[in-house]
């Protein structure tokens, strides 16, 4: 990828590009560090960080430090992700919407543009009224002699407005930038938590080497030898490895087109093949299965409901709960997995649809070798599309618990890059690198095949 920067850089048009990406990303990094009105953000941080096993964990690493300091970008690209994930959805399941993407062309693909603007907006609102309800719940709110109302009115409308903006420049980035606006936006929120992972592995070996006296005990103390840094090192680079090559690994079905003649010409003949990647849902299931996992916890947070301590005898059902389906525990880690193996199929089964794929392919003369057109290639895609699902969910799974028990055994979670956090960045760091080889290759640049 580097390379491929430097090859970039040296065409005058692409460099323009580069630039004003990162001019939109440095904008975004100075919304994200101004914080919204009439919040103490110092209370709220140290509130988010014992919520960490909520959704507000999630909502953390999505958005960065904007989030835990309640920053004008606070929302960042959430509500516009979930608003495309939720017209996606309609779209398959409203006749209307799908005649929309399908036979609408560009005009069509406008007004689902314009649809999903509007229901970002919606989304930003909901969000931002349940975060100020959140801090005004939990007395994380400084307004002084400011009327309640019209503070709420000034914070929720705060978070608003930078998520429209937020939106605004990921278009602005996808249209004048190298692409991928929003992806982009995703990648910088979730590298701004680096630095604070740096200082607290700093912290950890710094107290490795020069230990409390004996006796001595500080809450939230915690020591990291050097091998257990060398393994975090070592274990960090092994998983982008293990990502990127799974991100990049694809199953290719053989086609061969039949032969016709139209006229005087004769056409067809040729061989191809239809890619089925290995994870085709990306970091969806991820998403989706953190967000269930983490919504009895949720739940019990927004009523005031505490973890029963170990011993606790007479804590009542949910503190119980809350105490085994702790979110470094067994239970959470079992049941995460097994939904993201849920999310995984259902969401390739929405994504791709083998019977579409058999009847386009016999349209256009073609055939998948040894299967007849119609219902028994659309029962062989089937069967593929089955085991590279399992292959790519179980990927997915590993990766997300895979922080969650080296976290366990090190003794500090906060230390771990999560999965999710590591797919989006290896993620959106392929696609920016293939973007730019494909505007390379498009202006002939001789340099980008050596």
């Amino acid at each position: 990828m580097i390379q491929t920067l430097k090859n970039a850089w040296k065409v005058p048009e692409l460099r323009n590009k580069i630039l004003f990406t990162v001019l939109a990303l440095l904008v975004f990094r100075l919304g994200s560090a101004v914080p919204a009105p009439f919040v103490n953000t110092d209370q709220l941080g140290a509130y988010l960080e014992s919520m960490s096993g909520t959704i507000f964990g999630l909502l953390g690493t999505m958005n960065g430090t904007a989030f835990s300091m309640a920053a004008v970008f606070a929302l960042g690209v959430q509500p516009y992700i979930n608003s495309s994930i939720i017209i996606e959805l309609l779209t398959v399941a409203i006749p209307a919407l799908e005649r929309l993407a399908k036979e609408g062309g560009e005009e069509g693909r406008k007004k689902i543009a314009a649809i999903t603007r509007y229901t970002t907006v919606a989304i930003a609102l909901l969000q931002g009224f349940g975060y100020y309800t959140i801090m005004r719940t939990n007395q994380l709110l400084d307004v002084g002699d400011v009327n309640g109302v019209w503070a709420g009115i000034v914070i929720v409308m705060t978070f608003v407005a930078g998520s429209a903006f937020v939106m605004w420049l990921g278009e602005q980035i996808t249209e004048k930038g190298i692409g991928n606006g929003i992806s982009m936006i995703l990648f910088a929120g979730i590298l701004s938590r680096m630095p604070s992972l740096i200082q607290t592995l700093y912290r950890g070996v710094y107290n490795s080497l020069h230990p409390l006296p004996e006796g001595t005990e500080i809450e939230g103390y915690f020591s990291l030898p050097i091998w257990g840094l060398i393994a975090i090192i070592v274990g960090m680079v092994a998983m982008i490895m293990f990502v990127v090559y799974i991100q990049n690994a694809e199953r290719r079905i053989p086609v061969q087109y039949a032969k016709r003649v139209v006229g005087r010409k004769m056409y067809g003949g040729q061989s191809s093949h239809i890619p089925l990647k290995v994870n085709m849902s990306g970091v969806l299931p991820v998403i989706f299965a953190q967000s269930i996992a983490s919504l009895p916890a949720t739940i019990c947070a927004f009523a005031g409901i505490q973890a029963a301590q170990p011993g606790q005898t007479d804590a009542g059902f949910w503190a119980n709960f809350l105490r085994v389906f702790d979110a470094n525990g067994l239970v959470y880690t079992v049941v995460y997995f097994l939904l993201i193996l849920a999310f995984s199929y259902f969401y390739s089964t929405m994504q791709f649809d083998p019977t579409e794929v058999a009847n386009n392919l016999k349209k256009n003369g073609g055939f998948v070798p040894g299967f007849r057109p119609g219902k028994p290639t659309a029962d062989f895609i089937r069967r593929v599309l089955s085991k590279i699902t399992f292959f790519g969910a179980m990927f997915l799974s590993v990766i997300a618990i895979v922080p969650i028990i080296s976290g366990n055994i090190i003794g500090q979670s906060s230390i771990s890059l999560g999965g999710t956090s590591v797919i989006i960045v290896v993620g959106v760091a392929l696609e920016t690198s293939k973007a730019l080889e494909a505007q390379l290759m498009m202006r002939h640049y001789k340099g980008f095949l050596e």
